[in-house]
């Protein structure tokens, strides 16, 4: 690559966070650092119950540097919650947005609008890396066409809409997550890392790491554990409200084991522990049957271990019927019938654990942050 440029990553989201989005953050952060470039990443301030310092937590080299600038952080109780929300949020961009404008940056980055939308006023040099498509932000997508905001969209669906905007195509981007293939690629088999992270039932063992929300099917995922009581169903992730929530709701049932959130850099090693690693995302809303681009996904992939996936226009974009086995969206019993053929044919799951695993190469965070450095102007 050339001589290093300075980029500022601004976040207008609470950091650290036990929330996926942190991960995706950081590791394009490291990633776009390792190339020699001078990356800080600036968020406001937002009361936390995470005080573990901010790259062990997360477990990523310090090779950027990290600051919070002061914003305001209050609730109100009852319907005044949402105008709390949105003030503070108002606030934090417009601060954020003010701390970019007196920084000598070569490139603004953010996966949030409202910050990006007000520095368009003033700077041209500014990336926005899109996650989803709403027609809720529509406001801010027509200021970004008419400006010739460079865009990094996280998949092919999210690409299709702004063009349907009037974006020039050539400022569009695809750029789908990644993943640390060191950390989840491990040489370690699946009775050491069962023993590592004390999951000794004796079963065959289908995980899931992420968040409970229902779009994430996980609900789905628990229906189909009770009807194949001879396997453990093991849940990683949540937040606190959420993990509790679930608990209430599945406790009965004596196959769901649901371990809460685990530290970032644990779970490779729980997904070695895994007989079966499920991504049972619903089509029900279209972040998720269209626009996402789940971390988990890549993750899964770089275990190699079998995955058994919704069958989604968004998962479509990575997986196949050669690298995992796709099953019917909503459908317990579809899911399990899924389930089911991984574990009954073991030439199946080594199969497309082996093509996961290959297909998986072309996603890592450092050949995603290459493409970023080269489509924006820190090739130049």
């Amino acid at each position: 690559m050339n001589s290093s440029k300075k980029l500022i990553y601004i976040v207008n989201l609470r950091l650290p966070t036990e929330k996926a989005y942190g991960i995706q953050i950081i590791k394009t952060c490291e990633s776009l650092a390792d190339f020699g470039h001078d990356v800080l990443l600036v968020c406001p301030f937002r009361k936390n119950n995470i005080k573990d310092d901010f790259f062990d937590y997360y477990g990523v080299k310090r090779n950027f540097k990290f600051k919070k600038i002061w914003s305001p952080d209050f609730y109100w109780p009852g319907a005044l919650d949402k105008v709390a929300v949105f003030l503070k949020n108002t606030i934090s961009a417009l601060g954020l947005a003010f701390y970019a404008l007196k920084q000598k940056a070569d490139i603004i980055y953010s996966r949030d609008e409202l910050p990006l939308y007000f520095l368009s006023f003033f700077r041209k040099n500014i990336v926005f890396e899109a996650h989803r498509y709403s027609s809720k932000r529509k406001f801010f997508y027509q200021r970004f066409k008419n400006t010739g905001t460079k865009t990094v969209v996280i998949s092919e669906a999210i690409k299709k809409e702004f063009l349907k905007l009037g974006f020039n195509e050539k400022n569009i981007l695809i750029a789908p997550d990644g993943v640390d293939l060191e950390k989840f690629d491990l040489s370690i088999s699946k009775e050491e890392a069962r023993k590592k992270v004390g999951l000794l039932f004796g079963k065959k063992i289908v995980m899931y790491t992420g968040h409970l929300f229902p779009w994430k099917g996980v609900d789905i995922l628990a229906e189909a554990a009770q009807l194949l009581q001879d396997v453990d169903f093991i849940f990683i992730g949540g937040t606190e409200y959420d993990i509790q929530k679930f608990k209430n709701k599945y406790q009965k049932v004596k196959n769901i084991k649901i371990l809460g959130h685990k530290p970032h850099k644990e779970v490779p090693i729980y997904l070695k522990a895994a007989d079966i690693l499920v991504l049972p995302n619903s089509a029900k809303e279209e972040i998720s049957s269209k626009y996402t681009s789940p971390l988990k996904l890549f993750e899964y992939m770089a275990s190699g271990r079998p995955i058994v996936a919704s069958d989604l226009l968004s998962t479509r974009e990575v997986l196949n019927e050669s690298n995992s086995v796709l099953v019917k969206p909503d459908n317990p019993e579809a899911l399990v019938e899924g389930i089911k053929s991984a574990l009954a044919n073991a030439k199946l799951a080594e199969k497309i654990s082996d093509q996961a695993l290959k297909d998986v190469q072309d996603h890592t965070w450092r050949k995603r942050a290459e493409k970023i450095i080269t489509y924006s102007a820190l090739s130049s």
